[in-house]
């Protein structure tokens, strides 16, 4: 199994610090405005990564970040009325509603760097007495030229940077590449005591400090978006393996962006599609599918017939998944027809070597395009079977059936193809659902909520949603 480590150039032979465990920091998003497509897609991608190598038999300890104070927080607070805390609370609960929506498990810790100040000064106070830390009016800095290796994830080269857009100018660095560790609180901003003041931690140390916490001063996997790479990630690497002397991280994975009218999707340039519009009028495995249709590292194209387009697909699967689960084996019948003989054994061929295939791309740097062509590919030729003859013999029967097994399966690994058709009522358990809902109804008239909320909970059991209304309770399912 093999990855491609952003720190080496060049894909690598996934070996893990301890055997068949893995251990996995992704940067999570900065909450002062809703997710776009880009959060979206870095989401998803290290999602499959996840349950890929969890699929290989790896114990994956997934930890993903929220940056809950920074500039960017405090100034939509200010200007929004309210308080850091409110903000980034409503929009770590759009988080979980979205990325929920869009299939993403849940990882095994989601730390705030309001929640790490302790480990935050604690790393802060190593490196100062490594003399790799100063402080100017209760600033703290980093000494970037005091780590000799600084630049070998981003390919930097110290003697060739110039003050830019990614970094920050400030008077009382003695060095213009320095970066902030800890920030002196202005007036009407959130503060934390420190020995060096009341103030807040800089962006870049929250995660080496939450990560090392949590995982360990030495990590298998640390991913983000590929705009993370510089300064941020080269920052972490600094401050992290000055303050251990340790590694930090082993393979750096990065997810390439995704863009809009050619350029990169930024909350900053406004030029941005967000997931709340896309979920609107798309469901939230459409959305999964357009943002692993391309390779995870290669820039993603946001177009207004994207998400149609992976509609179709889906659907594709979804109409071959339905009419494969109708087919029941009956007796066996002679095959009076070749060109049936045929399909059902170019089928049968591609069946034998698709989940091999399938695994094979997923090795080669979790190709998920490459994946999927063979799902798709399945459906092809199982549609044309279904084409060829109105009445199948036994052997094309179990071909059919065996592929919608191997379709659910493989799915499963990307997130995919897992949805059951709903279930369709007869005349009987319709009458019966109404009568439940009347007696409902009748129980909650009488305010006894609780055999109402009784009726309600197992009628949700079996696939059937309540829905109260003004005049009356309607249902659907599920």
């Amino acid at each position: 199994m093999k990855v491609y480590n952003t720190l080496t150039k060049r894909k690598e032979e996934l070996i893990p610090f301890k055997d068949k465990e893995i251990r996995m920091y992704v940067c999570g998003v900065t909450l002062y405005d809703e997710l776009h497509l880009g959060h979206a897609r870095a989401a998803v991608v290290f999602d499959v990564i996840r349950r890929y190598l969890e699929h290989r038999g790896y114990e994956v300890n997934y930890v993903t970040n929220f940056t809950d104070v920074d500039d960017k927080v405090i100034n939509r607070a200010k200007s929004l009325g309210t308080s850091i805390f409110d903000l980034t609370e409503r929009f770590i609960k759009e988080y979980f509603q979205q990325t929920e929506l869009l299939g993403v498990k849940r990882a095994n810790s989601y730390p705030r760097a309001t929640q790490h100040i302790k480990e935050i000064i604690d790393l802060i106070k190593k490196l100062e007495a490594k003399n790799l830390a100063y402080v100017q009016d209760g600033d703290v800095f980093f000494r970037v030229r005091g780590f000799p290796s600084y630049g070998k994830l981003s390919g930097q080269d110290l003697k060739e940077l110039s003050v830019g857009a990614r970094v920050q100018v400030n008077e009382r660095k003695e060095d213009p590449l320095d970066f902030a560790l800890w920030k002196k609180a202005k007036e009407g901003e959130p503060f934390w005591d420190s020995p060096w003041g009341k103030g807040r931690p800089g962006w870049h140390i929250e995660c080496s400090a939450m990560a090392m916490n949590l995982l360990g001063e030495s990590i298998d996997i640390h991913g983000g978006g590929e705009d993370l790479i510089f300064p941020h990630h080269e920052n972490e690497i600094a401050q992290s393996e000055a303050a251990s002397g340790r590694r930090f991280a082993k393979y750096w994975i990065h997810n390439g962006l995704v863009k809009m009218k050619d350029q990169k999707m930024a909350k900053s340039t406004r030029n941005v599609f967000t997931l709340s519009q896309a979920l609107q009028d798309y469901d939230g495995e459409t959305v999964r599918l357009f943002l692993l249709s391309a390779h995870y590292r290669s820039p993603l194209d946001y177009h207004e017939n994207s998400l149609k387009e992976a509609k179709s697909s889906l659907e594709r699967v979804y109409n071959i998944l339905k009419r494969l689960k109708e087919i029941k084996e009956e007796q066996s019948q002679k095959i009076t027809d070749p060109n049936l003989k045929s399909v059902a054994e170019d089928l049968s061929s591609h069946l034998k070597k698709m989940e091999t295939e399938f695994i094979q791309a997923m090795d080669n740097d979790f190709n998920t395009p490459s994946a999927l062509s063979f799902i798709f590919e399945a459906v092809k030729k199982a549609n044309l079977l279904l084409r060829e003859g109105q009445s199948l013999d036994r052997n094309s029967q179990q071909v059919l059936l065996k592929t919608r097994e191997k379709i659910k399966n493989l799915g499963d690994i990307l997130g995919l193809f897992q949805k059951e058709e709903k279930k369709k009522l007869g005349r009987e358990e319709k009458q019966l659902i109404e009568i439940l809902v009347n007696i409902r109804e009748k129980l909650r008239e009488k305010k006894d909520w609780k055999l109402a909320d009784e009726i309600r909970e197992k009628l949700d059991e079996l696939g059937i949603e309540l829905e109260d209304k003004r005049t009356r309770t309607v249902w659907r399912v599920n």
